[in-house]
């Protein structure tokens, strides 16, 4: 198996601010795996908020190339339990390389991703299009710019209910909301009211990750349901977000890949709490990837590759929140 990678910086449409940064360009990473004469993809994002660089992917999986190349027809599951112990300290590596070997799998077997699962698309959820903080001005330029059913707002400003009013008057689409742990707790339940009746379906990880007394207060009173994102990283942290969360989104590039994902989707469902996987941004190779797991969520926030001016791949296609499957096998992937 050859091993190939390749350093993206991905132009974004617009400047992207959440309550913690703004940025313009998003470095990636696309590892290819070659073997038997198919190729899959996978892809992870720098992140300063988890202390990830595209340099230090690559360094950590140069590390242990020959571990990976001699790799031959192993399942996902066994391939992804053999690297673990290798890029444990960098699971967005560990993410780009699960994702190209469970598309690699796929493709040998002549199968797209779901299909292997045994999934069944029928009833897929859409997903929503983030609006990134700027000016109520510049978020509602932002929203006309497209149309959307579901959007996602990025709040966590000191004028975070006037923004939600002044969108509200431009569309009758659902509105989510992201606070990206900009919150307190009186803030979160007193917020919560004036959301709701603006139409807003949830909260995403109002409160800092590791404040689960707040975390629980807020459970216990807010009048919308709150969703963890930053409290819930790796698979062990699902048992932990149980009756302090209604759900949790599992990020791909945290928890190490689509193999970790699955179970930790499994495990969230067993626990009765609402499912989601949400995007960090990346091209259409990351957000094919996520596509097939859309039969087993309630929610989904895939729409990175929609913020880039100029996309990498083709693989899934999104058309007002509908996700359609490309016609190729594995995730569906082919880099432009």
């Amino acid at each position: 198996m050859e091993l190939i990678l390749r350093a993206y910086n991905l132009k974004l449409k617009h400047t992207f601010t959440i309550s913690r940064e703004s940025i313009d360009f998003q470095p990636s990473l696309i590892v290819e795996l070659k073997s038997d004469g198919f190729s899959g993809f996978g892809e992870a994002t720098s992140n300063p908020y988890y202390k990830t660089t595209v340099p230090v992917m690559m360094q950590d999986l140069e590390k242990i190339r020959p571990l990976i190349e001699s790799t031959e027809n192993e399942t996902p599951e066994a391939f992804w339990t053999k690297i673990h112990p290798f890029l444990k300290e960098d699971m967005f590596a560990l993410c780009a390389l699960d994702l190209a070997y469970n598309d690699w799998y796929a493709r040998k077997k002549g199968k797209k991703l779901y299909e292997l699962w045994g999934y069944s698309p029928d009833k897929n959820p859409m997903t929503d299009y983030t609006i990134g903080i700027a000016s109520i001005e510049k978020m509602v330029s932002k929203m006309k710019e497209l149309p959307w059913p579901i959007y996602k707002i990025k709040l966590g400003t000191q004028e975070d209910i006037a923004i939600v009013k002044e969108l509200r008057k431009h569309t009758d689409s659902i509105f989510r909301i992201d606070a990206n742990c900009g919150w307190g707790v009186d803030e979160t339940i007193n917020n919560a009211i004036e959301l709701k009746k603006l139409g807003v379906e949830f909260l995403e990880q109002p409160m800092k990750a590791d404040n689960w007394e707040a975390h629980k207060e807020v459970y216990k009173h807010s009048v919308l349901p709150v969703i963890a994102d930053e409290s819930c990283i790796i698979e062990e942290d699902v048992a932990k977000c149980h009756n302090y969360f209604h759900g949790v989104n599992v990020k791909l590039v945290k928890c190490g890949g689509l193999t970790p994902g699955k179970r930790m989707i499994e495990e969230a469902k067993k626990l009765g709490l609402k499912t989601m996987v949400g995007c960090m941004t990346e091209s259409t190779v990351g957000i094919s990837a996520i596509a097939h797991l859309l039969p087993q969520l309630d929610y989904v926030d895939m729409d990175g590759a929609l913020l880039l001016a100029q996309d990498i791949a083709t693989g899934v296609t999104i058309k007002n929140g509908v996700i359609s499957y490309s016609e190729l096998n594995g995730t569906g992937v082919t880099l432009i």
